[in-house]
């Protein structure tokens, strides 16, 4: 509302905060009292005007049960008054509010596993608030809270921005920048030393499969020579054994003659006895 207001004109804005000064008269008891339209100047006119208008975009941006507040209003500022007694609460809540805000802002740490951008959000969010409480900070102050806000791990980049900058000097803005730039060189490093591991892992794998293969054809090749060995020493133990040896038709033994069974004469069968 207060920028939308200033957009328009600027003066109406001073004459929302500071009052519009209508047009008043000394009655003959000593008060003022507003004056008569009728007897206005240009001066007086040009002020009711003025306050009018103020009326008009204050009340076209509010609805309708708000507008039963502020209705019996006189002038642009009673009605801010009104509106920031009711939204904002009075000065006891106000600074109830500041309170509350300050302990945060002084007890607000990054929180594990949170980045840059979402601490600073959060962060200026508090800091925001406070200002429209009209609680404000210096940017040095802001600068070195956030500093000191950050985790252990974030130390060697803020003893080198303590020493190599004027921390009265750097704007709030160029502290975020060198710290995401910070975030994005430590991720990626840890993205390498993962890479690393993960490949030396993969090695390791390798070699425990390289060596399970290894032990595997030892014992194929245990077995192999196992059963090539019995094969060895069945042979031997067959080639030990007499063999038989047949003879064609007509043909004698050195160690036994054929002896038929018939006539008990040797030299052929029964089936061939004459």
């Amino acid at each position: 509302m207060t920028i939308f207001i200033q957009s328009l004109d600027y003066n109406l804005w001073d004459l929302i905060v500071d009052g519009p000064n209508l047009p008043t008269i000394r009655s003959e008891s000593g008060d003022f009292i507003p004056k008569h339209r009728n007897t206005y100047n240009d001066d007086d006119r040009r002020r009711i005007q003025m306050n009018a208008k103020a009326k008009h975009i204050i009340i076209c941006a509010i609805n309708s049960s708000e507008f039963n507040r502020v209705s019996s209003c006189n002038s642009a500022k009673e009605i801010l008054d009104r509106l920031e007694v009711t939204y904002e609460g009075t000065n006891q809540v106000k600074d109830a509010k500041i309170s509350m805000l300050v302990h945060d802002c002084e007890l607000f740490s990054m929180n594990e596993n949170e980045d840059i951008k979402s601490m600073f959000i959060r962060f200026t969010n508090i800091i925001n608030a406070l200002q429209s409480l009209e609680k404000t900070y210096s940017n040095s102050e802001l600068v070195r809270k956030v500093l000191r806000c950050l985790p252990i791990s974030w130390m060697p980049k803020v003893t080198v921005i303590e020493k190599g900058k004027n921390l009265n000097l750097l704007p709030l803005g160029d502290l975020l920048g060198s710290l995401m730039t910070h975030e994005l060189t430590m991720q990626k490093i840890e993205d390498d030393e993962e890479k690393e591991k993960k490949k030396k892992k993969v090695v390791a794998l390798k070699s425990s499969a390289n060596e399970d293969s290894d032990d595997d054809d030892d014992k194929a090749l245990a077995l192999f020579t196992r059963k090539f060995q019995k094969f060895l020493a069945n042979k031997k133990k067959f080639d030990g054994k007499p063999k038989k040896k047949f003879h064609q038709k007509g043909e004698s033994s050195k160690k036994e003659e054929i002896i038929c069974f018939e006539s008990n004469k040797s030299g052929h069968y029964k089936g061939h006895c004459p």
